[in-house]
């Protein structure tokens, strides 16, 4: 029997790291995103996945589409028996969180919480309805930032504090029936959504900002997220895994 993952932003950066982890478990992976099918990242991503990857168009904000897609996944794939949630934006603007913008709030939190959360609750609806001896798992792909403050991007900050409960909401709701749920914080990893700010960070891991003085990989992700699919820590649900080469750990 295959075993299918949905990985949400799975066409670039930490979710694509994610895809290829998982497909070299043995995993068909559906990727899901709000761009177009025939855009050059999809083509590409698709491309180094092989054929037992596929790609989904979806958008985060559009919450009445959720059982769409996953019934759009059941028919080329099967059921979804690991959904790992890892699309989210940043803040559309850093700067003063005093002069932080409705608008621009709302923007992040529509898709990295409530949109994140609904599609979600569509995964855990139908896990829930697969046979208990198959392991299911939701993964939520969050960030240090649920913890550690960057006072220039308030709501990205926020919003993933905010995704840090829903995994623990989930976790708690569906522990009873052998779902695992757990929450990835990466810490600075090398993407395409860190490429503009990847000279005032390499300066900042050069001088000791991260213990294993190292950026951070996507690859180093997918490498985490397969043993939770597999079941491997099964009884280890909720729990909070740091990706971050120690850059949450306090210091004197």
């Amino acid at each position: 029997m295959s075993r299918i993952a949905l990985v949400t932003g799975g066409q670039r950066g930490i979710g694509l790291g994610i895809a290829e982890a998982l497909i070299g478990a043995g995993y068909k992976v559906a990727l899901a995103a709000n761009v177009k099918p025939d855009a050059p990242e999809v083509c590409e991503a698709l491309e180094l996945l092989g054929g037992n990857a596929a790609y989904f168009s979806h958008d985060l904000q559009d919450v009445e589409n959720c059982k769409n897609l996953f019934d759009q996944i059941a028919d080329s794939f099967g059921a979804v028996s690991t959904f790992v949630s890892n699309a989210g934006v940043p803040a559309k603007v850093r700067g003063d969180m005093l002069d932080l913008q409705p608008d621009n709030f709302d923007f992040v939190f529509g898709i990295n919480l409530k949109g994140a959360y609904f599609l979600a609750q569509e995964a855990a609806r139908r896990m829930l309805k697969m046979p208990e001896e198959t392991y299911r798992s939701l993964v939520f792909v969050t960030s240090v930032s649920a913890k550690m403050v960057s006072i220039e991007r308030a709501e990205y900050c926020l919003s993933k504090a905010g995704a840090s409960m829903m995994a623990k909401l989930f976790a708690v709701r569906l522990a009873p029936h052998g779902i695992g749920v757990f929450e990835i914080r990466p810490g600075i990893i090398e993407t395409g959504m860190t490429a503009g700010v990847q000279d005032k960070y390499t300066a900042r891991i050069e001088g000791g900002l991260v213990p294993a003085a190292r950026w951070g990989y996507p690859a180093d992700i997918g490498s985490t997220v397969v043993p939770i699919a597999e079941g491997q820590m099964a009884f280890a649900t909720g729990s909070v895994i740091n990706v971050d080469g120690g850059l949450a750990i306090p210091q004197l």
